[in-house]
């Protein structure tokens, strides 16, 4: 699929721009600075764009690439340290600022881009400032401090600001300045255009006659993987696996795979709870835990398919933001969590790995759900993580604390629909925490564990917000658990947004 090539340099903010152009209609991939330009060549890009990054250019060890054999291939778009880079890179001058600009600005532009006012509220985040524009640039914009702030040549625009944030106004119609009208970009990533591309890979990497497996876990990606698959390659060549693994929500075993039949997929079901269960006992550390889970998965998938079929694939339900946290593209910056279904697994299956929805985000994916036929009610649930309820419960994992937490976990579920509340929710859930305090029930003194609740807002799962629930809705659902639960005893509300925090407390 041609699209855009975005150059990442280490900023935070990185993965916005990849969501901006998809919103706006254009495909766009993520690779690391040190792509090398013979593949981008390959791609045949509308644009490139060069990240922001949280080093000086002049740092030792700051991530550094010479610009002058990209600008023959494309318009480039340069943002922050992007900008820094490419004025240091042909020719001109970056030096310290006196003062970090950093936050809320404004910058004046003395070019007027069509649907960005003159005058524009920006975000800004840098130490460093371009001191001197390359010949034949000109600037084009400047912040308040009175330093460039955006210039321009024939086929390149660079801005010290970020254009990708939300805090920036009209940032967006710059990326569409950009992608529209200097690089010339079709509108044509929209989820009929994802179905025709992804079915056409899909049918380019597996062949005309090898068989692929499919690891189901009940959630919305694995879903529309095993779908997907079926219906590009057929029902009879498309084996899905659905394990209980003892870690899914109250019932949901049950209710899953009848779900998974309806729908017309080639799925076996696989009680494999007890030795989930053996094998994460006394392990408490999540990343540890995490391993665990991938590794006996592993096994399970080995023992439950017919060896005299050509099965040659493994499908995986990885999205973006999984690689993303999974692996950095800039060495140095730290990987947040491990995630089991990224990396490693078919070397000790022996399998190709087919992972077509990588690319996507979790909204493009629902849209691909909602174009290969899928019920609203599977597409909407919210998301549930690959190590299931091990990762909702700090510290080590027995049957007690699993009945503790479906039972909480089914009750609050169950309260979010009763209210309508539960598709306002991007992800809703209970983490129980291995913590006791003292409590009176029943007119007797107990030691319970105590239960947080989380529910958060979010658009993709990259950045998420906790849900401003109205307080007789806590108050009924703590009541509720702390008196049909037994082993509650306190409830709280996580109120941390992501960031500082992620979604998931492991």
């Amino acid at each position: 699929m041609r699209g855009f090539i975005i150059l990442d340099f280490g900023s935070q903010f990185t993965q916005l721009i990849a969501r901006r152009l998809r919103e706006l209609g254009f495909y766009s991939e993520i690779h690391s600075y040190k792509f090398p330009t013979e593949e981008i060549i390959k791609r045949n890009p509308y644009g490139i764009i060069l990240s922001g990054g949280p080093n000086s250019v002049y740092e030792e060890g700051s991530p550094q690439r010479n610009l002058s054999e990209l600008l023959t291939i494309c318009p480039m778009f340069a943002v922050c340290y992007g900008m820094q880079l490419l004025t240091h890179s042909l020719g001109g001058k970056v030096t310290k600022a006196q003062h970090r600009e950093y936050g809320l600005n404004y910058v004046t532009w003395t070019t007027q881009i069509h649907g960005v006012p003159l005058k524009q509220k920006v975000w800004m985040s840098h130490g460093d400032v371009v001191e001197a524009a390359p010949a034949g640039f000109e600037i084009i914009a400047n912040s308040d401090g009175h330093h460039p702030a955006a210039m321009r040549s024939a086929n390149i625009l660079a801005v010290q600001f970020h254009p990708e944030v939300a805090h920036t106004d009209h940032g967006l119609d710059l990326i569409r300045y950009f992608s529209q009208d200097m690089c010339k970009a079709p509108a044509d990533w929209d989820a009929p255009h994802i179905k025709d591309h992804l079915m056409q890979e899909v049918r380019k990497q597996v062949g005309q006659t090898d068989h692929v497996i499919v690891g189901l876990s009940g959630g919305v990606d694995s879903t529309v993987v095993a779908t997907l698959l079926t219906q590009t390659l057929g029902h009879e060549r498309v084996h899905c696996v659905f394990v209980d693994n003892g870690l899914l929500r109250k019932n949901e075993y049950e209710n899953v795979l009848e779900n998974y039949k309806k729908i017309g997929l080639n799925v076996r079901g696989v009680d494999a709870s007890q030795e989930f269960l053996s094998a994460l006992s006394g392990k408490s550390d999540p990343e540890e835990k995490r391993k665990i889970i991938g590794r006996v998965f592993i096994e399970i998938f080995d023992k439950s398919y017919d060896k005299s079929l050509p099965i040659k694939w493994l499908a995986q339900g990885t999205l973006y933001p999984d690689v993303i946290e999974s692996v950095s593209s800039v060495g140095g910056s730290v990987t947040i969590k491990s995630h089991h279904n990224v990396g490693g697994l078919p070397e000790k299956m022996k399998l190709g790995l087919v992972e077509p929805v990588r690319e996507l985000f979790k909204d493009e994916v629902r849209a691909l759900g909602a174009q290969l036929g899928l019920p609203h009610e599977l597409l909407w649930r919210h998301p549930f993580p690959g190590p299931g309820l091990a990762i909702r419960i700090m510290g080590e994992i027995n049957e007690e604390k699993l009945r503790i937490l479906k039972e909480c976990d089914d009750i609050y579920i169950s309260e979010l629909r009763r209210h309508g509340l539960y598709e306002k929710i991007w992800q809703a859930f209970c983490v129980l925490l291995p913590v006791k305090t003292v409590g009176v029930q029943g007119d007797s003194r107990t030691y319970d564990h105590v239960l947080a609740l989380r529910a958060v807002t979010s658009s993709d799962g990259m950045t998420a917000d906790w849900y401003p629930f109205e307080f007789q809705f806590l108050r009924d659902v703590s009541n509720l658990i702390t008196n049909k639960v037994k082993g509650v005893n306190r409830i709280v509300y996580d109120v941390t947004s992501k960031p500082p925090g992620t979604i998931e407390w492991e």
